[in-house]
Formats: structure tokens, C-alpha cells, sequence
């Protein structure tokens, strides 16, 4: 049992609370069991670790537990898992733009799983694919899904060449209407901010939600209406 704060394997995992380092190492962390389960299903975890001696992994004391934790919640089990990334092609994308919460980029990802909107593509300034928070918000649709972080604008200027229609979502202006017969394009943007001034001049028209007593509605249910709206022409 490791129970020193000194552990090697301890202080690599305390690390990895930090965005840069799980960038550094290409793993990340998920607590539970309904995540191990996921992580281990996909085959990528490279180590289970528990204070349970009745599961099977690396066995650690409650104290080193409690000071890994990242949430409110205790568990007594986490994994860690590789960063791997299926290329998956799909015609629908979908390319957040600058979205921050990761709750926010978390419950977005579980509305592109379920709506066939299986890659998506996450600016730079977006939240961490491998935050807690966005992993528990997804409910785990992230391992489904073909999730890139780039340089959104060359990206859309190269699916355009692909044939790819791109339209953005605005919560007042709306203009021209995809095409059913055509891969399709969503872009969300920041919470704040909306779109960013470098994108809207790469859309081929701007996708609005009418409604009555609000201005405007998250990005979250924006998104998810959205991405319904367009998997009934699938």
C-alpha cells in the first residue's frame, strides 16, 4: 500500500490536476467507478488505483485519497488513462469557438454524441478536453467521440475546400439555410462573446433560434437544439 505523500507515483498524480502537465504526459485522470468502468471498456487506462483491497489496482491509503480528490465528492477508486483520440469522419462537425466553462464544453459534447456529431473540434481557447468537470459533464460521451484542439480557422477554411457548408449559431441573426444534402458544419461560440470576429467572416450563413421572453438561450441548449434540428435531416 502506498501511503507516503513522498510516492513518486503519488506526487505524478497530484500532477496531473494540472492541465500542462497532463498535456505533458498525454494522460488524465477519472475518478469513480462508472469511469474506470468507461476508461477500461475503451482500453485506456494505465492504472487503477484504489483504497479498496477488494478492487483490483494499486492499493493507496484513504489520507493520499482524500488529498487527490477533486471534487466535493469522495470515490475510492480513479484511473489513469491515456490521451488517445480515434480519428473518426463524420459528416457533421461541430467547432466550438472559444467556449470556456467546462461544464459548459462538457454537456455540449454529450449532445454532439447523441445527435451524430462525431467529431468535434475545440479551439485553443477552449475548456480542457481532460478537465474533471468537463469529463463528469460529458457523462462520458468524450471516449465516443473524435475530439481535436487546433487552430479552428485554417481547419474551416480547409473543410470548406471539402465540400463542408459552415454555419455559426447567433442568438439574433439568422441568414441563408443549410443544405440537407450536404456535410454540415455547427460553430458554437464563447459564453460572452458569442462568435469570434476571426470566424464569422469563414461562415456560409448564421443559424438563429426564435424564442419569446428571453434574448437568448446557453450555449449548452442552443448547441443541443441546434444539432437535433439538423440529425432529423440525417
Amino acid at each position: 500500500m502506498i501511503e507516503s505523500k513522498d510516492n513518486k507515483k503519488f506526487k505524478s498524480w497530484m500532477r496531473l490536476k494540472s492541465k500542462k502537465y497532463r498535456d505533458q504526459t498525454k494522460t488524465f485522470i477519472v475518478y469513480g467507478q462508472t469511469f474506470v468502468d468507461l476508461a477500461l471498456k475503451k482500453g485506456v487506462v494505465e492504472e487503477v488505483v484504489t483504497t479498496n483491497p477488494e478492487i483490483s489496482g494499486t492499493l493507496i491509503s484513504e489520507a493520499l485519497m482524500h488529498a487527490l480528490k477533486v471534487t466535493e465528492t469522495s470515490y475510492d477508486v480513479f484511473a489513469v488513462c491515456k490521451q488517445e483520440n480515434q480519428p473518426i469522419k463524420s459528416n457533421n462537425i461541430l467547432v466550438l469557438d472559444d467556449v470556456q466553462n467546462p461544464d459548459n464544453v462538457g454537456a455540449i459534447l454529450r449532445s454532439a454524441l447523441a445527435f451524430g456529431f462525431l467529431h468535434v473540434i475545440l479551439s485553443n481557447r477552449s475548456a480542457d478536453l481532460y478537465n474533471d468537470k468537463t469529463i463528469r459533464a460529458s457523462s462520458g460521451a468524450f471516449f465516443d467521440l473524435y475530439v481535436q484542439r487546433t487552430n479552428i480557422h485554417q481547419v474551416l477554411v480547409d473543410k470548406k475546400q471539402l465540400g463542408y457548408q459552415v454555419f455559426g449559431a447567433d442568438a439574433h441573426a439568422s441568414s441563408l439555410t443549410p443544405e440537407k444534402q450536404k456535410p454540415f458544419i455547427l460553430v458554437l461560440g464563447n459564453e460572452g462573446q458569442g462568435l469570434s470576429p476571426q470566424t464569422k467572416p469563414l461562415l456560409d450563413g448564421m443559424l438563429n433560434i426564435k424564442t419569446n421572453h428571453v434574448e437568448s438561450l446557453n450555449v449548452v441548449v442552443a448547441g443541443s437544439i441546434l444539432m437535433y434540428e439538423w440529425s432529423k435531416n440525417i
